[in-house]
């Protein structure tokens, strides 16, 4: 008698597993397996899809959730599925009532019941069969106008926790599908993000990390209008008890002032940011309707390092988006050496149907792959020139789930001599580094 989600993608969706799970749980529901899904790329949407099927062989008597962006942007395709009974939208899938009904509990092996009548009915949904038993319940995500924080008191198996700080996205680059899963931009309030913090912290937990889908957009829609800096700012007065606070994505030239004094003042604010860069070469850019240029990710960089010296970037990269020249590949390539990118996420161009760059001329798929094995080559010599520097210095970290490894401050990956409890914070001195791990002495 189980609860399991399957998590594909990003931070945002490891938070809202988290919920859903607590969601499932007190509605007093059992062997049942909940997928959240990623849209992202087609092969990640395609890789649920097999995972779907292998469950059902696995366990014919379980029943299938799917919700996530892949569900929210293409609901029938999942629907269609003979091994997928019910299909949450996002919105649907954050909602306690959505996983209430009591005939949610029934077995999936009862012949006397249909599949379609498993799904919640809200408390709030209109009463009528239609309703009631249908297959697919995902809504209109561009009608939801907020976010509200979920108080999840742990993450299973998890060294640190995460907290939603914002959903959605304003903006539509030329390659992305995402705000047609996730909406339009929405902050939660400042004063639930750090009550979410504080309940976190009395549980134990030293690193938090905030994530979103846009979080340079937060508090453009709340009263005031929040900065990002000054929401975390805020939270940290809140919270002095928070150890370590990371950021997931940011957009380079949506950084406010307030976040550049946190991050030359605040030693909680941990020096490891990670940047939404899609490409180096400008023609591109303009291209994937992206807000910076080529120059501003370099002054930004070079900006960072002046008040944080210490600081590691990591970056999303996509390789062969659709009309990238050899020349204009370069660019993106020899912009992870200028400025040190050591954490590089390289995706090749997926084509998302329904988006503007589907319809531009495509890059050859084996041009894409080898290009995307260039990124990541750049990127593995960065990371080993990192970890080389390493050497010698003491890092405080944060103890994964293994006991045997952590993160620092900068979010290397390092090996530990001994044994230590999962999530605590253990300082050590780095003996010696290779290509992927620093070796604590």
């Amino acid at each position: 008698m189980s609860i399991d989600v399957i998590t594909f993608g990003c931070r945002l969706n490891t938070y809202e597993s988290e919920v859903m799970k607590q969601h499932a749980q007190n509605a007093g529901l059992a062997d049942t397996l909940i997928f959240n899904t990623c849209a992202v790329t087609a092969e990640a949407e395609a890789q649920a899809r097999q995972a779907i099927r292998r469950a059902r062989r696995e366990h014919p008597d379980k029943r299938i959730v799917v919700t996530g962006c892949a569900a929210q942007i293409a609901p029938e395709k999942f629907a269609s599925m003979d091994e997928v009974d019910v299909v949450l939208g996002n919105e649907e899938k954050m909602q306690g009532g959505e996983w209430l009904n009591p005939s949610l509990r029934a077995q999936r092996s009862n012949p006397a019941l249909s599949p379609k009548s498993w799904i919640a009915t809200s408390p709030s949904a209109p009463r009528n069969d239609e309703w009631g038993t249908e297959k697919i319940r995902v809504n209109d995500i561009m009608s939801v106008k907020e976010t509200a924080a979920h108080l999840v008191a742990s993450f299973d198996g998890k060294a640190r926790a995460f907290v939603q700080v914002q959903n959605g996205c304003n903006h539509r680059c030329t390659f992305c599908i995402i705000p047609f899963g996730r909406g339009n931009s929405r902050s939660v309030p400042i004063g639930e993000i750090a009550a979410q913090c504080r309940a976190l912290v009395d549980a134990g937990y030293n690193e938090i990390v905030f994530t979103g889908v846009d979080i340079s957009d937060y508090g453009k829609d709340l009263p005031g209008a929040p900065t990002l800096g000054q929401m975390m700012r805020r939270v940290l007065a809140l919270v002095p008890e928070l150890k370590r606070l990371r950021l997931s994505s940011i957009d380079a030239v949506e950084v406010d002032d307030d976040l550049y004094r946190l991050i030359a003042e605040e030693p909680r604010l941990m020096p490891h940011l990670h940047v939404s860069l899609q490409a180096g070469d400008d023609m591109v850019l303009k291209r994937m309707k992206r807000r910076h240029l080529r120059a501003d990710i370099i002054e930004f960089c070079e900006k960072i390092r002046m008040l944080r010296p210490q600081v590691a970037f990591g970056a999303d990269i996509i390789a062969g988006f659709p009309t990238e020249t050899d020349a204009m590949f370069e660019n993106t390539l020899k912009l992870v050496d200028e400025v040190g990118l050591t954490y590089l996420h390289v995706f090749p161009y997926s084509a998302r149907q329904g988006t503007p760059a589907a319809r531009m001329p495509q890059v050859p798929k084996e041009v894409r792959k080898a290009r995307a094995a260039q990124l990541r080559a750049a990127g593995a010599k960065q990371l080993a020139q990192y970890l080389s520097g390493l050497v010698g210095s003491t890092q405080q970290i944060v103890v994964e789930q293994d006991g045997l490894s952590g993160h620092s401050e900068g979010f290397a990956p390092v090996k530990l001599a001994q044994p230590a409890p999962v999530g605590s914070l253990q300082t050590v001195r780095i003996a010696s580094a290779d290509a992927t791990h620093g070796y604590a002495a």
